[in-house]
């Protein structure tokens, strides 16, 4: 299905203003956005722009009642030079699994890849070559409408905007469980990629960095007892041999590299399972000498290494090394890259003609 994207180019491209061996991280924007506005019921007017400041009504609904969700995923450029993205069906499904949650219109899933391949071919000379280095994507959708009232807005934008970036984790990173703060409750938007848990998160984060560590442990609601999930990530732990991950109970998000990593890991002969995972059980194996390594799975296909965990008890060393993980991160750069086949059939190439 065509939708007819209508493209407004900019007259002379920034990107050589760009050194591709030191790219700040979230502060450069390629030339071009994707826009569609739903109205009536309706997407309509999809379109490529130059990239430029949005009017937006002080009273758009999105300031007041939070309706805003968003997505992470990155472009990668293949042994041939072609634009890959990795798996953006599953980011479109997650993008609408958000708007369910926070009572937001659905985006078309050929819609919303249409318009990735679209931005992604008029772009790909952003796409940075270094290894570990990708152009990150990021497709958010809001409510615009102005009116000051409880309700669900009948008027919003779904936006995708795009930003090369450099390897995200440069160091093994450490973890503070944190024991006052929450992520997510049973019943609350945990699994959903909304706007306001990101909010919630930075005053713990920053006082987590203010203890010496990088980000937090989330640990449930109702006991702070049970992990969930780690700053951004998802995170998986090998004890005695066996991977184990926190099981989606509607307070996790269901990452893609997290699904991603599992079926990896199954492939390479790993046991992996999905439960609830008890920091106490965490504390226990590093003391047996048990828990060979822990690593966190990002939103857009990121893996850090985690090297210990902060508790009010002391610090609980990890490891300083992660085998599998690594391991798992180069098979994922491969298959992204096209140095293996991908022989989960995850990679997309954007087949628009390159500008």
């Amino acid at each position: 299905m065509s939708f007819n994207i209508q493209i407004t180019k900019v007259e002379q491209s920034k990107v050589n203003t760009l050194d591709f061996d030191n790219i700040p991280l979230g502060t450069s924007f390629t030339d071009h956005m994707f826009i569609c506005d739903y109205d009536n019921g309706d997407w309509v007017n999809p379109r490529i722009e130059p990239l430029r400041p949005i009017p937006t009504h002080p009273a758009a609904m999105a300031l007041h009642y939070g309706q805003a969700i968003f997505e992470g995923m990155k472009a990668y450029k293949d042994s041939d030079s072609i634009p890959m993205l990795f798996r953006p069906y599953q980011n479109a499904k997650r993008l609408n699994l958000s708007a369910d949650r926070m009572g937001m219109p659905n985006v078309p899933e050929d819609l919303f890849v249409e318009a990735l391949k679209e931005l992604v071919g008029l772009e790909h000379h952003w796409i940075p070559p270094q290894l570990g280095s990708a152009l990150y994507l990021r497709p958010f959708m809001y409510a615009d409408e102005a009116f000051i009232g409880m309700r669900a807005a009948t008027h919003y934008k779904f936006i995708i905007m795009a930003s090369p970036a450099g390897p995200f984790f440069s160091k093994r990173i450490k973890l503070w469980a944190e024991k006052r703060y929450i992520r997510a409750a049973q019943g609350g938007t945990g699994e959903a990629k909304a706007a306001g848990n990101y909010a919630a998160a930075i005053r713990p984060t920053e006082l987590a960095k203010s203890k010496g560590y990088d980000q937090v442990l989330w640990l449930d609601a109702a006991e702070h007892k049970y992990i969930q999930e780690v700053g951004t990530m998802n995170i998986f732990f090998k004890i005695n041999g066996e991977f184990i991950t926190p099981k989606l109970d509607g307070s996790v998000l269901d990452g893609i590299t997290r699904k991603s990593v599992i079926d990896l890991l199954k492939d390479k002969g790993y046991k992996v399972t999905e439960r609830l995972i008890a920091l106490d059980e965490i504390k226990e194996a590093s003391q047996k000498g048990t828990l060979e390594e822990a690593f966190g799975t990002g939103t857009a296909v990121g893996i850090a290494y985690i090297q210990s965990i902060g508790t009010d008890d002391g610090e609980l060393f990890v490891s300083d090394e992660s085998p599998v993980g690594l391991e798992v991160n180069d098979t994922l750069n491969a298959i992204k890259t096209g140095k293996i086949e991908d022989k989960f059939g995850w990679m997309t190439r954007v087949e628009k003609e390159l500008a």
